[in-house]
């Protein structure tokens, strides 16, 4: 019998939550820029980041937001677009993560100076403080290089795509729509997306191309698209223009290579007449040093005895 009631109370329970589901009064959330942000965005790859963006959102933007330097929000907003960094980080939270560095490692500096007894506490906390600003400036750089080295890496293949997309029969946009919907997912395609997306939210073609250029930073690419946006406009045909483009990024691909292999030839002297060129010396001379040695031993004892 208890059995029974308790289990009818289960049942009644379920019923009464399912019809307060059904009548309950919807309610308004307010979406705000914000947390449209805040739904946007995407993980840092950077595990120490992830793990202080509570307390930089919580403790440090406030602050920082306050602060007067514009000219660094610019230049750092466009750095960490050029990284591909837009989604994960804005300038004041990156700001803010290297204010938080420095304290931590000057902190942990002067800790072990005088816990150990290591060298000056002050010169290791200005050296360890120094390093805290100045790695993560260094760690976005290496980020921007690692992109841009993708997309120079893409940009030949991509173009080829365009051109034949073009010559088939498509327009332009519809070559980009093309190519961005076949080609393997890379941060050059994630650019052409959004290029495509301004364009249907009403931005004009060479507008959005020179957005383009101005997000990525690269020289190779602001060319490309300025020679684009000329043949645009002046009406040239673009299927010439791409083929032309892309026997030209070709060729300076190919000068790049042989640049880099030059490079590597002099940057190969330093190691081996440092390192390889003595271990040569060594096993070549060494065997017969030790075969001499005896008779030299010989012949200056015997002049030493001899002058005395």
């Amino acid at each position: 019998m208890n059995i029974l009631l308790i289990a009818l109370l289960i049942l009644g329970l379920c019923f009464f939550f399912i019809a307060l589901q059904f009548f309950k009064s919807p309610e308004i959330e307010i979406i705000t820029e914000e947390k449209l942000d805040q739904e946007k965005r995407k993980k840092s790859s950077s595990l120490i980041f992830r793990l202080l963006l509570p307390i930089i959102s919580k403790f440090f933007i406030p602050w920082v937001s306050n602060l007067r330097i514009d000219n660094f929000r610019k230049e750092m907003k466009r750095m960490i677009i050029s990284a591909g960094m837009e989604e994960e980080v804005s300038p004041d939270e990156f700001f803010s993560f290297r204010i938080i560095l420095v304290g931590i490692l000057t902190s942990m500096a002067a800790f072990v100076s005088v816990a150990y007894n290591v060298g000056s506490p002050f010169v290791l906390s200005l050296l360890f403080g120094l390093m805290g600003f100045v790695f993560p400036y260094m760690w976005l750089r290496d980020r921007r290089k690692r992109r841009h080295e993708d997309i120079r890496r893409t940009l030949p293949f991509v173009v080829d795509l365009l051109t034949l997309a073009t010559e088939a029969g498509l327009d332009f946009m519809g070559s980009i729509g093309r190519v961005v919907e076949k080609a393997k997912p890379g941060p050059l395609i994630e650019e052409l997306r959004r290029v495509l997306q301004q364009i249907q939210l009403g931005t004009s073609r060479a507008d959005s191309l020179r957005n383009m250029s101005w997000r990525i930073q690269m020289s190779e690419v602001s060319s490309f698209i300025a020679v684009l946006v000329s043949a645009d406009q002046m009406g040239a045909p673009i299927g010439a223009v791409l083929r032309a483009q892309a026997d030209q990024i070709r060729t300076d691909r190919f000068v790049r290579a042989e640049k880099e292999g030059a490079k590597a030839a002099q940057k190969i002297l330093i190691p081996l007449l440092v390192l390889i060129l003595p271990a040569i010396f060594l096993v070549i001379f060494g065997p017969l040093v030790l075969r001499v040695m005896p008779d030299i031993g010989e012949i200056l004892k015997e002049g030493f005895v001899g002058g005395r």
